[in-house]
């Protein structure tokens, strides 16, 4: 069943402490190694979120400066519009404003719907990937074997298929 202790006055087997230091040894640089994988999955995905984060930014700024063009041509063709409808002149200038500033705001609303797509895939710059692998480690580390449930729990409806009846 088990090998029984030796007294401690009695030899141990010479190859024993040997074979026990190598092993604490190769843990620890396998668990050294591991922690080293691990901190580099989480640089690689933070840096690789923060990238989308950024161009979605750029893209923002783009969107803002689009919309903030449309906005001037706007008010400058409402200023032609009201110089139209003031008397003692018949031109229409005003409508290449109004065409350039609808131009603007379609390029505006694109670029806005591109820059939020990139800023919701990449927010937060979290390692996911390597805070998940990081538990799953720590799980099988940590885990004991399970006790076998072969008796049902104080206060716990049996199970149908193991009482025998149909439901």
């Amino acid at each position: 069943m088990s090998t029984p202790v030796p007294p401690p006055g009695a030899e141990k087997p010479e190859g024993q402490p040997q074979n026990i230091a190598t092993a604490i040894a190769e843990v620890s640089e396998r668990a050294t190694l591991l922690v080293r994988e691990e901190i580099e999955l989480a640089k690689a995905e933070v840096s690789e979120k923060a990238t989308k984060l950024i161009k979605g930014t750029v893209v923002a700024v783009a969107a803002g400066v689009f919309f903030l063009m449309a906005l001037i041509f706007v008010l400058v063709g409402c200023a032609w519009l009201l110089y139209y409808y003031l008397p003692g002149n018949n031109f229409t200038y005003f409508w290449g404003f109004f065409a350039m500033a609808v131009i603007l705001v379609v390029l505006g609303v694109l670029a806005g719907a591109i820059a939020a797509r990139a800023v919701k895939r990449s927010s937060p710059p979290v390692p996911s990937m390597a805070i998940e692998e990081a538990r799953k480690i720590r799980d099988a580390v940590s885990a004991s074997p399970p006790a076998p449930d072969s008796a049902p729990r104080a206060g716990a409806a049996p199970h149908p298929a193991a009482s025998g009846g149909e439901g």
